[in-house]
């Protein structure tokens, strides 16, 4: 940890951030962690009509930090540091807030302060009523921009969107990627825009009432253009293999510093972008054996920068672990959402019947939806037989709000032969009624950019690596896809898409003349979002007031029970008609001195099903195959 000494020469120069270039008014503070370096410079790139120039870092004591102020410099001024002299490598700033040429040119200098914010009375987000939109920058426009994707806000959040799930922006080589391999942490991409250009983006989604997240990764640090270890070995974990790349010490020697970096990252993100929350990828990897987990370390910061703001922090863990979301007084991480691979996996079974690799373990079960709107997890430590071992935790008392549930996410999707979209894997009935189930059932519901109008663009891995990388990315992909058996033959390995060639990155561009052209997609979950915020009883997430049965083999009703507000049936029916002549099932009887209404069917000629007929026949209820119907309770 930082000495004494070294806090007092951070906070005399009224910063920020803990490291980087900051703007004050007696110029440009400099400030970088280099313990195994004797001397540190800031180098000058040549801009407007100024000399390049060299200032050299004083060290702060014995904690590996060395600072300086350049009273000439100004914001829009490039630079990199210099260690021990060395004047054939020149390394960007750990700490850039902006490479416009990306993690192997210069960094620059971005003064926050000068963005004018216009979001002063946003009160921020709270974890229930969201409904979540994950979208990829580059892909989600034609232009892939900040610019050109803020002027898509007014009609996501027309649609019912309340949360825009950013996928990383963290700069990383390349023209085009995922973003899961960021190096320059503190460094929006310079391949969306600028700082500011992200900055109004957000300022504008808050104008719209919208809500934004930000995906970020530390669980290992990207391969090409990690310059961490230049400045010090001790950034990478030498406890903690990783598969992705270079862990993070956030428990071994010397790992003070770089779990301030790590936090302040976070804190930055909520402070001087006005982020709504972040999305922590991969929980179970983010390897940390100390007394004060880090991402407990880092909630605590982010929901300090955020001040009065109400901030969200969810996270994606595959054994899902509940853990991560108790309070931090239980040694959890005190996160408020989890995202649930059983609800995806068991909704993906039922909608394409392949139970290959991973979703092995699931049927498709009427049971299972069931449970899964009861409790958000189905493995909760029973045994799971693809990975051999128990799964899960158990979710009593964890509010339905704290499921993140989906139906298409950048890695499912792309986790297959061609990127394809749900609603490619089965048939149009099936694929209404399991949209109606997602949106209405009390789970936090999350949508992928396109989903909403049925996109017909794929949403294939991209990476554009180095030359002498682009190989190993290649085949550890097919390597990876080997574990679906359809995936794993020769000829469909040669046949998949290149990862690394520009055209996999253009093919996953939306077509946003597709709302019009799949009218009946986008009317279907327009309406469906609107019945969640309107009716009282879908829009509280009350998972106890909830029953269901299984009505026949691949039907099931959920009752939603109002007391005074009435109650609602959720008939979701994925097979074929059901006729049910007899209804020995409590679940199906009205309130007393009530009878049932039809409010909403998934079978209504604008969504482009058949048509609604009547539920009600001479003896007993008709289902029609394949659909979703929503009754209310009346007098």
């Amino acid at each position: 940890m930082r000495t004494h000494s070294c806090k007092q020469a951070a906070a005399g120069m009224d910063r920020r951030l803990p490291v980087g270039a900051e703007v004050l008014e007696a110029g440009v503070h400099f400030r970088v962690w280099a313990p195994h370096c004797r001397r540190v410079e800031a180098v000058f790139e040549p801009y407007g009509r100024d000399r390049s120039a060299t200032v050299e870092l004083e060290r702060e004591g014995d904690c590996g930090y060395f600072s300086g102020l350049a009273e000439t410099a100004r914001a829009g001024l490039q630079y990199r540091f210099r260690l021990d002299g060395d004047r054939q490598w020149l390394f960007p700033d750990p700490a850039s807030r902006f490479q416009p040429e990306g993690p192997l040119g210069p960094s620059q200098v971005v003064d926050p302060r000068a963005f004018a914010w216009t979001d002063a009375d946003w009160p921020g987000i709270t974890p229930a009523g969201q409904v979540l939109y994950e979208l990829h920058v580059g892909a989600f426009t034609p232009e892939g921009t900040w610019r050109e994707a803020r002027q898509q806000l007014a009609e996501l959040a027309a649609t019912g969107v309340t949360l825009v799930q950013m996928m990383p922006v963290a700069d990383f080589v390349g023209r085009f990627g995922w973003g899961y391999d960021g190096v320059n942490l503190f460094a929006p991409t310079r391949l969306y825009g600028s700082p500011d250009e992200l900055r109004a983006f957000i300022d504008a989604a808050h104008a719209l009432g919208l809500g934004v997240l930000l995906d970020v990764v530390y669980n290992h640090v990207g391969s090409s253009g990690n310059f961490l270890t230049e400045f010090s070995p001790d950034y990478a974990s030498q406890r903690h293999p990783n598969e992705w790349g270079q862990s993070m010490n956030f428990d071994g020697p010397n790992s003070g510093p770089v779990r301030e970096f790590v936090i302040a990252n976070a804190a930055y993100w909520i402070d001087e972008f006005h982020f709504d929350g972040l999305r922590f990828d991969a929980t179970q990897a983010v390897l940390d054996d100390s007394a004060d987990p880090i991402l407990a370390a880092i909630g605590r910061a982010a929901r300090r920068a955020a001040g009065s703001r109400s901030i969200v922090l969810t996270g994606e863990n595959e054994p899902q672990n509940v853990q991560f979301l108790a309070a931090r007084d239980r040694s959890g991480a005190a996160l408020d959402a989890l995202y649930s691979d059983d609800f995806h996996h068991a909704a993906l079974v039922r909608l394409n019947g392949r139970r290959d690799g991973y979703y092995h373990d699931y049927f498709g079960a009427p049971e299972e939806f069931i449970a899964l709107a009861k409790s958000g997890f189905l493995y909760q430590g029973q045994y799971y037989s693809w990975q051999k071992a128990p799964r899960g935790t158990p979710t009593d008392g964890i509010p339905a709000h704290a499921f993140v549930n989906c139906l298409e996410n950048h890695d499912q999707l792309a986790n297959s032969a061609d990127g394809r979209r749900t609603w490619q894997m089965t048939s149009p009935g099936r694929h209404r009624a399991m949209t109606a189930y997602l949106l209405l059932t009390p789970g936090t519901p999350m949508l992928f950019q396109g989903q909403e109008f049925s996109a017909s663009s794929p949403f294939l891995y991209f990476a554009d690596p180095p030359p002498e990388q682009a190989a190993s990315v290649i085949e550890g992909r097919k390597s990876f896809l080997k574990q679906f058996r359809s995936l794993s033959p020769a000829e469909v390995q040669n046949r998949l898409p290149d990862p690394t060639d520009y055209d996999s990155f253009r093919r996953s561009k939306l077509d946003f003349a597709e709302r019009s052209t799949h009218a009946a997609s986008y009317a279907l979950h327009r309406d469906l979002l609107r019945l969640r915020r309107d009716d009282p009883l879908f829009r509280r997430q009350d998972a106890q007031s909830l029953q269901g049965r299984r009505l026949s083999g691949e039907s099931f009703v959920l009752r939603y029970f109002g007391h005074e507000l009435g109650d609602r049936l959720l008939l979701v029916n994925f097979g074929p008609e059901l006729q049910m002549e007899s209804m020995p099932e409590p679940l199906l009887a009205p309130p007393l001195g009530e009878r049932w209404r039809l409010a909403w069917s998934s079978e209504d000629l604008a969504y482009g099903g058949a048509g609604v007929p009547p539920l009600r026949a001479s003896k007993g209820w008709i289902i029609t195959g394949e659909s979703a119907v929503v009754l209310t309770s009346r007098a």
